[in-house]
């Protein structure tokens, strides 16, 4: 398929610069057979008891950073470690920095340019702080900011209320460069409905990368080299998701993050094992789902990553369709905006006859 294929029009207007409040009252479009218009404060009454919610738990880290390489003033966004204190981020005024030079970004908190590589425009670098995870995101919290979309515009960077709202209720592990957003409309109360309904929830971890905000540049998109990200689903998790699973519930990803895990553990009959690792998976119209019975997902870009996964699920027309019906009724897009719960269309799971 062209990238051409996964385009459409959005009016800046619609593009959410804040999260609703309450969250439940965002918009939720149900996309199964025909499109309804819910509330997320209805989403119990559209699961069913023994059905499994499964939750990304990773945490967004302070990793948008301002320093300095002498005179010269740099900005960095980490997006990937590699242990040992490097990190993998995007610089912008790359093109200027050389292996060996010194960034620094406060007191005590400087790194090594290791390398410069191919990235997005303003380019990519490997960096060496030098320190271990936990001197490391000590030094975050002090001189790091949110790193918000660039389509979330902030003329100071994020702000402090962004520093909460771009985090979820399971924010737990710190990793991730970009949030699980499909998680931005959980609360307490909305999570004790769903638990009182008989829906189950697991958690899982995939630490968002960088890379989730890099345009796809080929023009056929099973050229497209996926981005890898940090993930983990333990034995314990697992169990709970497949036990759920044979007893008759739906397994519901919450976000596509969650359902790039879920698949990239799922063996061949579906069953979701243990995993630990990088994943790079890409899921585009004509892959089957394996693990993942429904969707819980905001609005994407058009021609990303993300649209694409959403239009593997219910096919691609489909999804066009509900996209232009979602701006018909003003749904609010991308990662502080409204979200929809998608159905599989015939054919598009391991198993399905058409």
């Amino acid at each position: 398929m062209k990238l051409s294929d996964f385009d459409f029009d959005l009016p800046k207007a619609l593009i959410a610069d804040r999260p609703m409040e309450p969250r439940e009252a965002a918009k939720l479009l149900v996309i199964g057979e025909t499109l309804e218009d819910r509330h997320v404060a209805d989403l119990p009454d559209l699961l069913n008891p023994g059905d499994i919610i499964v939750v990304n738990d990773t945490k967004v880290i302070p990793a948008q950073l301002k320093g300095k390489r002498g005179d010269a003033m740099v900005d960095i966004t980490l997006h990937k470690p590699l242990g040992m204190g490097r990190w993998q981020a995007f610089a912008r005024g790359a093109k200027k920095l050389k292996p060996g030079d010194t960034i620094t970004f406060g007191d005590a908190f400087t790194a090594t340019v290791e390398s410069r590589g191919e990235g997005r425009a303003g380019g990519e670098v490997i960096l060496d702080f030098a320190m271990d995870d936990g001197q490391m995101f000590s030094a975050l919290e002090l001189f790091g900011a949110a790193p918000l979309p660039p389509y979330i515009p902030r003329e100071t960077g994020a702000d402090a209320r962004d520093t909460v709202d771009y985090q979820t209720i399971f924010a737990a592990n710190p990793g991730a460069v970009a949030a699980p957003t499909a998680g931005f409309h959980f609360t307490d109360t909305l999570l004790e409905a769903i638990k009182a309904h008989g829906v189950a929830k697991a958690t899982v971890t995939l630490h968002v990368g960088g890379g989730t905000f890099l345009p796809v540049k080929v023009d056929d998109i099973k050229d497209h080299k996926m981005h890898a990200e940090r993930a983990i689903i333990d034995q314990a998790t697992a169990d709970k998701i497949n036990q759920a699973r044979e007893r008759g519930g739906r397994v519901v990803a919450i976000g596509t993050t969650a359902a790039r895990l879920l698949e990239t553990a799922a063996d061949d009959q579906g069953k979701v094992q243990a995993f630990e690792g990088d994943t790079d998976i890409f899921m585009s119209p004509g892959y089957k789902f394996r693990a993942v019975d429904l969707l819980l997902s905001n609005f994407h870009l058009p021609k990303s990553t993300l649209f694409m996964l959403v239009a593997a699920l219910a096919g691609l027309d489909k999804m066009k369709g509900a996209y232009d019906h979602a701006k018909a009724q003003k749904y609010r897009f991308y990662s502080y905006g409204d979200c929809c719960l998608i159905s599989p269309a015939p054919g598009a799971r391991l198993g399905d006859t058409v």
